[in-house]
């Protein structure tokens, strides 16, 4: 995963990105989401690979399982 994704604080103001590019993990995930496939993002982002789609899920999943923070009102 971290082969694919690159965080520098002199690119996107240190957002996680896919690595070589200027794409935010947190833009994939959210295209995702809100219902673009991977197919999709390939097609709109020629510069990257299904790899790269699947390096972001896998960041993303990582953020979410270190913190355990109730949802419950």
């Amino acid at each position: 995963m971290f082969e694919r994704i690159s965080i520098d604080p002199k690119i996107c103001h240190g957002q996680a990105c896919i690595k070589g590019t200027r794409i935010p993990v947190h833009q994939v995930v959210h295209m995702l989401a809100n219902g673009d496939t991977a197919d999709d993002l390939l097609k709109d982002y020629p510069s990257i690979t299904k790899e790269d789609i699947l390096a972001c899920i896998d960041y993303a999943a990582s953020l979410a399982e270190e913190q355990i923070i109730s949802l419950d009102a």
